[in-house]
C-alpha cells in the first residue's frame, strides 16, 4: 500500500484528474467556454483595471476575466481549467497536511479532490464566474501562507491579522471568512470571523453596492441576488479538511482503496447530475449561430429534433442562410412562426439569436436594438464583446462611421477581437471596401432604407418589404413563404407565392405540396409543370390514407410534408 501511495502515484492522480477536466470541457461542452466569454469584455485599459480594483474581491475578477477571455480558443480555455482545478486539489492537500501529521496524510489524499469536484459540479450552473475559483485559489494560498507565522509572537499575528484582513477582502471578497476561520486556533478563530464580518458589513456603508451583494460576492455568480447553495458551502468543506485533517489516522486498506475508487468514479461517471441539458443544448445552437456555422446546426438537428423555439429558429436560419429552408423545413419539428423568430424575452441569449436573425435578413436597424437589449440584458451588468462587434457591423453598414469608431477603439483594447477591429477600422469611410465585402456590402444592398415599426406577429409583411427592396434576398423570400404556411394560412400563402415566383424562379417543395394542397381543396389540379408529378402522386396517397383513417401509422411516412404539419399535427 506505501508503494501505491508513493507520491509519484499521487501526483499521477491528480494529473488524471486535469487531463479529464480538460478533456470534458474542450470536448464535451467547449461552445460553454465561448459562452462565458461573451459575457465580458476584458480590456487592457488603466480604466478598466481600476474599475475592478474599485470594488471587494476585485483582485480575484480581474485575474479571472484575464484569464475567461481566453476562452475564445477552446483548447485554452479547457487546459486553463485543468490547471485551476489541479492547483485547488494541491492546494487542499497542502492545507490537510498543516494541521495533519504528513505521514498519515498520504492515505488520505483522495479528500483533498472533494473540493474540486464540487467546484465541477457547480460550474454546471453556467452562470457560476470563474472569480470564485480565482478567489478560492488566492484563499488557499492565504491560508498556507499564515502558516508560516506560528513562531511569530501573538500579538504581532494579531496585528497582521487586523491589517491582512481586510486586504484579502479587498482581493478576494467575502471568501476572506474562509481565511479567517484558518488563521487562529479554533476558540481564537470565531474573534477572527466576527472581525472580518465586520470589515465586510463596514464596506456596505461606503461602497454603492446592496450588502447582500457584498456578503454572496461581487463577481462569484452572474446573478447579483443569489448562489447556488453548494457553492456557498464549499468554504465550510475546506475549514474541514483544515481542522479535520489532525483527527485522521493511518486508515485500513480498504478505506484507501475506496477512497481512490470513488475519485476514479467521479472522473468517469459523467458529472451530468450538474449540467442541465436542455439549456446546454441551446447555449451550443447559439454558439453555432454565432461563428455562423450552418451546417453544423443542420448536422446537429438531424442527430437530434430540436424541439425548442430558440433551436429550432437556429435551425431554420442555418437552412436558410444555405437556401434549404423551402426544401427541408418540415424535415424538423416546427413551431409556428415562433420557429421563425422567437418571441421577445428579455435575456442574452435569446434576444442575441433573434437579432442574429433580423441581421441576415438586413433589418440592420432591428438587428442593432437586439444588441442593445442583449447587453442591458447582462445580470451582472457587463459589457460583450460579442455584441459591440455587432453594434460596429451595423453602424459601419448604415454608414455611422463615428459611431463604429467608438466601438472599434474598444475592441482594439482587447485580444481576440483587436485584429478583427484593426481590419474593420481600415473600412471606416471606404464605400468601395464595405460594398465589396462579402456581407456587409450585401447587407447594404438588402437593408431597408428607413425604419419600419413592426410587431412580431407581423413578420411576413416586413420580409415582404424585405423582398420588394431587393429580389436577390432569397432569405427574405424563404421566411415570406415559410410564416403562413407555420401559421396555417394557405389562402395568404397563395397569394405570397404567386408574387415571389412572378419575380425569381423560386419553387421548392415545401411550395409546391402547399400549392397542391391548396388546388385539392377546391378540388382543382394545378397548372401544368407548377407541382412535380411525384409530389402529386404522395398527396393522393396521403389523402387517401387520411380520408380511411386519420389516425392511421402509415401518414408516418409523409411527416416530413407540409400536408403533415397542416392536417395532422403542428
Amino acid at each position: 500500500m506505501k508503494k501505491f501511495l508513493s507520491s509519484h502515484i499521487r501526483l499521477l492522480l491528480t494529473l488524471v484528474t486535469g487531463l479529464a477536466v480538460f478533456l470534458f470541457w474542450r470536448f464535451r461542452y467547449p461552445f460553454v467556454l465561448a459562452y462565458q466569454e461573451q459575457f465580458q469584455l476584458f480590456l487592457f485599459d488603466d480604466d478598466y483595471l481600476m474599475s475592478r480594483l474599485a470594488e471587494p474581491g476585485g483582485v480575484a475578477r480581474y485575474v479571472a476575466e484575464f484569464l475567461v477571455q481566453f476562452y475564445n480558443s477552446f483548447t485554452i480555455g479547457a487546459a486553463i481549467l485543468a490547471v485551476l482545478m489541479i492547483v485547488v486539489q494541491r492546494l487542499s492537500w497542502r492545507v490537510m497536511c498543516i494541521r495533519g501529521e504528513k505521514n498519515n496524510m498520504k492515505y488520505w489524499y483522495g479528500l483533498s479532490f472533494l473540493p474540486v469536484f464540487v467546484l465541477w459540479y457547480t460550474m454546471g450552473d453556467e452562470s457560476v464566474l470563474l472569480t470564485y475559483v480565482v478567489a478560492l485559489i488566492m484563499a488557499l494560498v492565504a491560508v498556507i501562507g499564515w502558516t508560516r507565522l506560528e513562531r511569530c509572537s501573538s500579538v504581532l499575528k494579531w496585528v497582521l491579522l487586523i491589517i491582512s484582513v481586510p486586504v484579502l477582502y479587498w482581493m478576494i471578497g467575502p471568501l476572506v471568512l474562509l481565511v479567517a476561520l484558518c488563521m487562529m486556533p479554533l476558540p481564537m478563530a470565531i474573534v477572527a470571523v466576527v472581525y472580518a464580518l465586520a470589515v465586510l458589513l463596514a464596506s456596505a456603508w461606503v461602497l454603492p453596492y446592496p450588502l447582500q451583494r457584498l456578503v454572496l460576492g461581487i463577481g462569484y455568480y452572474r446573478f447579483p441576488q443569489t448562489m447556488p447553495y453548494l457553492l456557498m458551502t464549499l468554504p465550510l468543506l475546506v475549514v474541514a479538511l483544515f481542522y479535520g485533517s489532525r483527527y485522521l489516522r493511518k486508515p485500513r486498506q480498504w478505506v484507501v482503496y475506496a477512497q481512490l475508487a470513488a475519485c476514479v468514479a467521479l472522473l468517469f461517471v459523467p458529472l451530468e447530475l450538474g449540467f442541465d441539458s436542455k439549456k446546454y443544448e441551446l447555449i451550443e445552437y447559439d454558439c453555432l449561430v454565432r461563428v455562423n456555422n450552418w451546417q453544423g446546426i443542420i448536422a446537429k438537428a438531424e442527430k437530434k429534433t430540436p424541439d425548442l423555439p430558440m433551436s429550432v429558429s437556429a435551425t431554420n436560419l442555418a437552412l436558410a442562410m444555405t437556401n434549404q429552408l423551402g426544401e427541408r423545413a418540415f424535415d424538423f419539428y416546427q413551431r409556428g412562426n415562433e420557429g421563425l423568430l422567437p418571441k421577445f424575452e428579455r435575456n442574452f441569449a435569446t434576444t442575441q439569436l433573434t437579432g442574429e436573425i433580423y441581421f441576415h435578413l438586413g433589418l440592420i436597424n432591428t438587428a442593432q436594438r437586439f444588441a442593445f437589449e442583449a447587453m442591458e440584458a447582462i445580470p451582472n451588468y457587463n459589457k460583450s464583446g460579442r455584441v459591440l462587434k455587432r453594434l460596429a457591423e451595423t453602424n459601419l453598414i448604415n454608414g455611422q462611421y463615428e459611431v463604429a469608431r467608438k466601438y472599434l477603439n474598444l475592441l482594439q483594447k482587447t485580444i481576440f477581437y483587436r485584429p478583427w477591429a484593426k481590419r474593420t477600422m481600415a473600412m471606416l469611410g471606404n464605400e468601395k471596401a464595405i460594398d465589396g465585402h462579402p456581407l456587409y456590402g450585401t447587407l447594404r444592398q438588402f437593408r431597408l432604407k428607413e425604419d419600419i415599426l413592426f410587431s412580431e406577429k407581423e413578420i411576413d409583411k416586413i420580409c415582404g418589404q424585405l423582398f420588394m427592396t431587393n429580389h436577390q434576398n432569397q432569405m427574405a423570400a424563404q421566411y415570406l413563404l415559410m410564416t403562413p404556411l407555420l401559421d396555417i394560412d394557405i389562402p395568404k400563402f397563395m397569394q405570397y407565392a404567386q408574387y415571389v415566383q412572378s419575380q425569381i424562379r423560386y419553387n421548392p417543395r415545401s411550395c409546391q405540396e402547399a400549392i397542391a394542397f391548396a388546388f385539392m381543396q377546391q378540388r382543382q389540379q394545378p397548372p401544368q409543370g407548377l407541382v412535380s408529378p411525384f409530389i402529386l402522386q404522395q398527396m393522393n396517397d396521403f389523402t387517401r390514407i387520411y380520408s380511411m383513417d386519420k389516425n392511421s401509422p402509415e401518414l408516418g411516412r409523409f411527416r416530413n410534408t407540409v400536408w403533415y404539419y397542416l392536417t395532422v399535427g403542428k
